[in-house]
Order: structure tokens, then C-alpha cells, then sequence
């Protein structure tokens, strides 16, 4: 174990690589074109997380100064994702997230339930989080195990089935989203984008970064836009003039260089797509393989960025005037472009369905956040986090997602019966979706 969590603390630039250039080889792909790509991924992924580091490194003060400003005073405090994951990875049964993740995407790779080869495996700390909150309201650790075995199922399966619209609309072949933040976003941006088709008015309206910018010419480019988006962040932030500049500058960066590092990024990653595809094909002929990754692959993207941008500040102002709601938002202010990825390929990039189902994402969240926050509390004192002066601290990304929201209410109500009921829906759906679905699909084509 000790061994193993010292690999995962080198990070995604070195983890990476060398797990890719470890798969490239049981491809038979060439030694130096599978060291070549694995390079490429982790040059692709230094690049990517610097330019992540910027946008957060700029934003995250800027929206803690919005909060100071605007004077808000909630009883609990949003402490973000690197607290949450340092928060479920810190616990005994946490520390099993890991090899309980590797192990059944192999068995359900092997079985063909999933189409999904998840190679993030940092990104387990979300199946972490669930278990350790099951274990706080249970204290049964058996239990807190299955947990985090049928959180990953339904990672899978809503990773496999938004697979088809995040490649189609990031371009992004073979890949698929297995991130517990994002991928909850499909389920949820459905039926709102079938509501949107429905609502005059909003139903005629197309506003994507290309409409954009054909109707305004150089003011609808994209680094322009991040430009006026950072100005109007640092002015609500109450920023100097010169802060303001620099944030705008900085925004603007992030929305020209982040496509640019995805693009190096997929370079590496192709010829190890397609030499996956093509292994898969000749031993399991007709299926399909997904390199499972983290959203952070899409969060560059103009439409995802822009709208994430603008639902700071609504954020903020939505925590304040929500009814119920005890959680102020700040330390996940900047993973919002995390949690709408998903959202935004499904509304096709309009930006306008994309900040109206972002904001119903908010509210939704906010509330869950809220119910889930004495849990989030306990889970952190037991792992030893320290609170930093805070009574109560939840999680608005992960802490607010339905998806927790289902597996420890769930749990916390009709304990093993719970997470079981979960577990023989998701296996089921997991069969309908490889097997039956299949083979309808099949015969109709043949038909």
C-alpha cells in the first residue's frame, strides 16, 4: 500500500506515462512509439495542469475577496477538492480506494460490462469519499467497502454511456469521463436540455463561442472574452487596476492555451486509443474501449470555460439568497468547470443552457452540500484533517452531487439494503446497456 500510494503522490505527469507505456506494450505497440506516446501525455499533462494552476491560482483569491466583499456568513464552509481528496484518501478504509477501483474495472473490462479502461486512477478518491461518509453514519467498514465497489459500478456506467456525446463534441476519440464530479452531470443535463428544447424562447436561442464570435467579430473571440470576464471578476473582487489588468490577462491565457495543451495531450494518447481498439477488436470482436480520463480534458473548452466563469459570481449570489442552504461556497468556486464538462457536451456548447443547467446544478448542490456537511465534519476529524478554526466544512463539488446524495442516503437509511438496491440497479443497468442493448441494436441494423 505504501508502495503504491508513493506511485499515485507522483502526480498525473508521471503516473501517467508510465502506466501508458506499461498498456502501450501488452498492446504489442512498439517500444519506442509507446515510450513516445506516454512522453507526449505527460509533457501534454504539465502543461495542462500549469495552465489549470493559473486559472486557479488567479481565481480562487478573486473569489475569496467576492466572498469577503459581499460579507457572506454561512455556518459551513466549502474547503474544495484537494481538501476533500487529502480528507478521504487520510482514512483507513479510503486508503483501499485505490486497489478496490483497479481491481473491479478489470473484472468488469473482463466480463464486458464496461467499455471504460480507467487509467486516472487518482481520481478514486471519489469512491473514497462516498465510502468514508457510509462508514461515518454505519461504522461498518464491510459496508463502507461495498460502497466504494458500487460507487465506481456507477462511475463506469455514467462514464460509458456520456462517452458518445464527449467524443463527439470535444473530439475527443476513445475517450471517456470516469471523474466522480463530472460524470453525474450527463444524468442531470438530459432532462434539462429536453426541457430547454421545449421553453419558448430558449429553445430558438444557439449562443456557442462560433455564433459568438461570427455576430461580434473580435469581441466574441475567445481570449477576448476571457479578458472581459477577468476584468468584470476582478472589479466585483474590488481588485486594483492593476490586479484587474493582470486577472483579465491571465483569463484570457487560459482560455487561448488550454485547448492547445488537450491537443498535445491527445497526440500521445491516439496511437495508444487506437492500438487499444484494434487489440480489443481482433480478441473481442465488435466491442469497444474507452481510455477513461480525467474532465480536466475538457474543462479548457471555450463554452465550458466562459460559462464557468460567469457562474462564479452567480454562484456566490445564489448561496446568499438560497433558502436553506448553510454552505459558503470557496474552495470549489474554481472546480466549476469541472462539474458542467459533462453538461456542456450534452448542451452541444450553448453557453446559455450551459450556465441555466449550471445554475440548477448550483442549487442543487448547495443543498446537498448542506445536508451532507455534519458528515463531511466527522469524516475530516477522523482522518485527522485539521479544521483550521471552522466548526463545519462540506464539499461543494463531490459533497454536492446526486450521486452522494443517493449513495449515502441511501446508506444512512437501510444500511446494506440501501447500497444493495444501488448495486443490483447499476449491475443491471450495466448488463442491459453491454448485452441486451447490444444485441437489439444488432439485429435492427441487420433488419
Amino acid at each position: 500500500m505504501a508502495a503504491l500510494q508513493w506511485f499515485v503522490n507522483l502526480g498525473a505527469s508521471v503516473m501517467l506515462p508510465v502506466l501508458l507505456f506499461i498498456f502501450a506494450l501488452i498492446l504489442r505497440i512498439k517500444p519506442g512509439k509507446a515510450f513516445k506516446a506516454g512522453l507526449t501525455v505527460g509533457v501534454g499533462f504539465v502543461g495542462l495542469n500549469l495552465v489549470i494552476s493559473l486559472l486557479t491560482k488567479n481565481l480562487g483569491p478573486a473569489a475569496q475577496a467576492m466572498v469577503k466583499n459581499f460579507g457572506l456568513h454561512l455556518t459551513s464552509i466549502d474547503i474544495g477538492w484537494p481538501a476533500a481528496s487529502a480528507i478521504a484518501y487520510g482514512t483507513v478504509l479510503g486508503s483501499l480506494a485505490i486497489p478496490v477501483g483497479v481491481i473491479a474495472n478489470v473484472i468488469l473490462l473482463l466480463v464486458g460490462l464496461t467499455k471504460t479502461l480507467d487509467v486516472d486512477v487518482w481520481n478514486y478518491w471519489h469512491i473514497a469519499f462516498t465510502g468514508s461518509l457510509v462508514y461515518v453514519v454505519t461504522h461498518d467498514f464491510a459496508l463502507g467497502l461495498f460502497t466504494m465497489i458500487v460507487h465506481v459500478m456507477l462511475i463506469y456506467l455514467l462514464a460509458d454511456l456520456a462517452a458518445p456525446t464527449v467524443q463527439k463534441y470535444y473530439g475527443l476519440e476513445g475517450i471517456s469521463f470516469p471523474q466522480g464530479a463530472s460524470a453525474p452531470g450527463f444524468l442531470m443535463a438530459l432532462p434539462l436540455n429536453w426541457l430547454f428544447d421545449r421553453i419558448p424562447g430558449i429553445n430558438k436561442v444557439k449562443i456557442t463561442p462560433e455564433t459568438v464570435q461570427k455576430r461580434m467579430g473580435i469581441f466574441g473571440d475567445s481570449t477576448v472574452i476571457g479578458l472581459v470576464i477577468g476584468l468584470v471578476i476582478g472589479a466585483l473582487a474590488h481588485y486594483s487596476v492593476a490586479k484587474t489588468l493582470q486577472l483579465g490577462a491571465n483569463t484570457a491565457a487560459v482560455l487561448l492555451l488550454m485547448p492547445r495543451m488537450v491537443s498535445l495531450l491527445m497526440e500521445g494518447l491516439t496511437p495508444i486509443s487506437e492500438g487499444a481498439n484494434a487489440f480489443v477488436q481482433k480478441r473481442f470482436p465488435g466491442r469497444d474501449l474507452y481510455i477513461g480520463m480525467d474532465s480536466a480534458l475538457a474543462v479548457g473548452q471555450q463554452a465550458v470555460l466562459s460559462s464557468a466563469l460567469i457562474l462564479v459570481p452567480l454562484t456566490l449570489l445564489i448561496a446568499v439568497i438560497l433558502p436553506g442552504n448553510t454552505v459558503l461556497p470557496f474552495g470549489d468556486l474554481a472546480t466549476i468547470p469541472f462539474m458542467i464538462a459533462v453538461m456542456a457536451a450534452v448542451f452541444r456548447g450553448d453557453i446559455l443552457r450551459t450556465i441555466l443547467g449550471g445554475i440548477v446544478d448550483i442549487v442543487v448542490s448547495l443543498y446537498i452540500a448542506s445536508w451532507v456537511a455534519p458528515l463531511v465534519t466527522a469524516a475530516a476529524k477522523g482522518a485527522h484533517f485539521s479544521l483550521q478554526g471552522n466548526s463545519s466544512i462540506s464539499v461543494l463539488s463531490d459533497g454536492g452531487t446526486w450521486t452522494t446524495l443517493l449513495i449515502v442516503g441511501l446508506g444512512k437509511l437501510i444500511s446494506w439494503g440501501g447500497i444493495g438496491l444501488i448495486g443490483i440497479v447499476v449491475l443491471g443497468l450495466m448488463i442491459w446497456q453491454n448485452k441486451f442493448r447490444k444485441t437489439a441494436t444488432t439485429v435492427s441494423d441487420k433488419k
